[in-house]
């Protein structure tokens, strides 16, 4: 975590600069002395164990080697082991399960996210040249480069945390790195009603509906945990049926065997290979799915995703930024547009509401925590306007003491269409949930 911790047993900053100045000579040093080759071959304990004895002898030959416990000198060399094997002071935070987001803003402003709150942290670089540094190991690690004439990218993370990286001369103050973390073992329906995202009836619900077979449209802003909700969905997809993803960065974690997963490229230094998620979800239509999933649409590959889902490819599932289920119409309107064919407001309107089914609005509220605050079935048109039922509705009550969200589901009395389908593929129909008046609290 830097060298910030020493600064609380008493140590003074200029303690604190001495062991910066230190792990660089001791990292250079180590450079020189490790056999690289042995990184790819050594398992992780067995390298570390290497690199820990060899930075032993280089303190011990160290003249002006800053005098330590052994409590610092285990941290010392777990540091260096960070600058060399990790991502240097954030590696810490990238083993730590309550953080979601690393957000470093230059080099001595590192932020994280723990249970929807940022918090600043002890966390620091020697320098924005050692953050530079940092940024280049990652995106070079998936074949990509960032300098002055590409001055941001997005790459991802073996273990598939989302990384965005911007360095000026687009970044003012210095270079700027975000993290997008993701569990190792992602949530199931039962995390997401033990956190209260949503009851257990809506779940069996929302099971339903991916069983039957319904195109399934997530709504939501940044952070309010579509991804997560995609994931969730789509455990409910038989394990018999033919799964192809599609998306910007790998993030869909699917437990089903059967899953072509597929992800788009950049351009190369020449401006040529771009693949983008449009050429991907065409190719995907001759690839015989069952189901199509898009992590999300953001492009003109929406008019495309329509058309799967209304040429015979049911129970696709895909998200898109909004804040409203509405906004999410207005804006897969604007994604049409975008494609470049003349196609009348009327008709993309028509297309859109024959081809999906159920919009899932999620939101991030004050507290940090996540809901999903609307579920609404598109029932069709009237005149030019896509009509829409909501058939549960979060509604926020207040706030307890401790800052948390208190509110409750509110019931649509009217029973929405899509049960008819439950009944037609014998998936059973909760009938007492949408009993006139009915509410379900948190």
């Amino acid at each position: 975590m830097g060298f910030a911790p020493f600064l609380k047993t008493g140590r003074s900053e200029s303690f604190s600069f001495q062991m910066n100045e230190l792990k660089a000579r001791v990292h250079d040093r180590l450079i020189e002395l490790l056999d690289l080759s042995l990184i790819d071959k050594l398992d992780p304990q067995t390298l570390r164990q290497e690199i820990t004895r060899i930075i032993e002898r280089i303190l011990a030959e160290e003249k002006t080697a800053v005098p330590m416990n052994s409590e610092e000198k285990t941290r010392f060399c777990q540091e260096v082991q960070d600058e060399v094997l990790g991502l240097g002071p954030i590696e810490p935070l990238m083993h730590d399960p309550t953080v979601t987001d690393v957000l470093v803003n230059t080099y001595d402003h590192i932020y994280v996210e723990r249970f929807g709150k940022l918090q600043l942290t002890d966390a620091r670089f020697k320098d924005n040249a050692h953050l530079k540094k940092i940024i280049d190991r990652i995106v070079s690690n998936v074949g990509r480069r960032i300098d002055e004439s590409c001055p941001m990218v997005d790459a991802r993370l073996a273990d598939g945390s989302r990384v965005n990286a911007i360095i000026p001369p687009l970044a003012i103050d210095g270079p700027m790195l975000s993290i997008r973390r993701f569990a190792v073992d992602p949530l199931e329906m039962d995390d997401l009603i033990t956190l209260r995202t949503l009851t257990p009836e809506i779940g069996e619900l929302l099971k339903g509906i991916v069983a039957s077979r319904l195109n399934v449209l997530i709504s939501g802003g940044t952070g309010t945990g579509k991804t997560t909700m995609l994931n969730v969905l789509s455990r409910f997809i038989p394990t018999n049926e033919r799964i192809v993803t599609i998306e910007d960065s790998a993030e869909l974690q699917l437990k089903q065997e059967h899953v072509v997963r597929l992800e788009t490229r950049p351009e190369n230094i020449e401006g040529k290979g771009e693949v983008t998620q449009r050429d991907l979800v065409r190719n995907s239509l001759r690839m015989r799915p069952d189901r199509i999933i898009v992590g999300e649409v953001r492009a003109e590959e929406v008019l495309d995703m329509l058309q799967a889902m209304n040429t015979g490819h049911d129970g696709s599932l895909t998200t898109i930024h909004a804040n409203s289920p509405r906004d999410a119409l207005l804006r897969m309107e604007t994604l049409v547009a975008m494609s470049g064919l003349n196609i009348p407001n009327d008709a993309i309107r028509r297309y859109v509401s024959s081809a999906l089914d159920v919009i899932v609005q999620v939101a991030r509220l004050v507290d940090g925590s996540r809901k999903l605050v609307s579920l609404q079935e598109i029932t069709g048109m009237e005149g030019n306007v896509i009509t829409m039922q909501e058939i549960f509705a979060f509604q926020q009550t207040g706030v307890d003491s401790k800052g948390q969200v208190k509110g409750r589901f509110e019931v649509s009395p009217v029973l929405p269409r899509f049960l008819e389908r439950f009944k037609s593929m014998g998936i059973p129909v909760p009938q007492s949930m949408f009993s006139p008046g009915r509410v379900m609290n948190l």
